[in-house]
């Protein structure tokens, strides 16, 4: 009689013993735990550390806290200029209600995965080509707010949304490339139209300092041959006046002075009457 109290003692403690193991949980810190009694939604969310529930009654659904890094797979669209364009985003997010995102949706993270590509085609189809190369600041504040507002309801915090690649098809890479050649080769045009326009202004204020004194003149040119020497080459080019070569031109036109024309012979005197 005893040793079947024992043995039934025994195995109720068994069976005890296992009940309370099956009905043990570990919670982590970055986790919070919800549990489902009999389908039914418990107020009280599990922290972390060791928790209980009822095995067979109640379901424990353990959701991650921590901030998830999404990437987002390229888009292909046509922006607002008619171009084709494949931009892919990364996002970043969290959970802030563990209830909602377990009651609100079915799975969290595919729908935020969903939403994030159906906004950032959205968002390629509102923008031009310039604001998605070099605005993509303003882009991404678009872009957060687009996912954020029905994430609100499933218990989910957009954090981050960043655009991170924008490809672009050859023959626009082509074509930017020549814009940008072009535009560089116009600012050097301007820049060196500018700078001979101020050299320019500079010689005729010197041209004028020098038609005061004629010395001048030959001073600045003797000290062009001191510069050409001093390379020590063996010609040397000497600047020649243009007003002298333009008085020898009309010389040359003009030809020799014509000779005086001769004083003709005087006519022999009459005779002299005889007496």
């Amino acid at each position: 009689m005893i040793e079947e109290l024992l043995t039934a003692a025994v195995a109720a403690g068994s069976a005890g013993a296992l009940y309370v193991a099956a009905g043990a949980r570990v919670v982590k810190q970055y986790e919070r735990g919800v549990v489902l009694r009999l389908g039914r939604l418990r107020e009280q969310i599990r922290p972390p550390g060791f928790t209980m529930v009822i095995p067979g009654v109640d379901r424990l659904r353990k959701v991650n806290m921590q901030i998830v890094t999404m990437p987002v797979p390229a888009q292909e669209g046509i922006t607002r200029d008619n171009v084709t364009v494949r931009v892919d985003a990364v996002v970043y997010f969290k959970v802030v209600d563990p209830a909602e995102a377990v009651i609100q949706v079915e799975d969290y993270r595919f729908a935020v995965s969903q939403m994030a590509q159906t906004s950032l085609r959205s968002i390629i189809g509102k923008s031009d080509l310039d604001d998605l190369l070099s605005n993509r600041e303003k882009l991404n504040q678009g872009l957060e707010l687009m996912l954020d507002s029905p994430a609100i309801g499933w218990g989910v915090h957009i954090d981050r949304v960043e655009i991170k690649d924008v490809s672009l098809p050859e023959t626009m890479k082509r074509s930017m490339s020549r814009q940008a050649e072009a535009e560089r080769e116009r600012r050097a045009r301007v820049i060196n139209a500018d700078a001979e326009l101020l050299a320019s202004k500079k010689l005729a204020e010197a041209a004028a300092t020098m038609s005061e004194q004629p010395s001048a003149l030959q001073l600045r040119l003797l000290q062009t041959i001191v510069a050409v020497a001093a390379e020590k080459n063996s010609t040397l080019v000497l600047p020649f006046p243009v007003e002298l070569l333009r008085f020898l031109e009309r010389s040359a036109q003009q030809g020799p002075p014509p000779a005086a024309p001769a004083t003709p012979p005087a006519p022999p005197a009459p005779p002299s009457p005889s007496v």
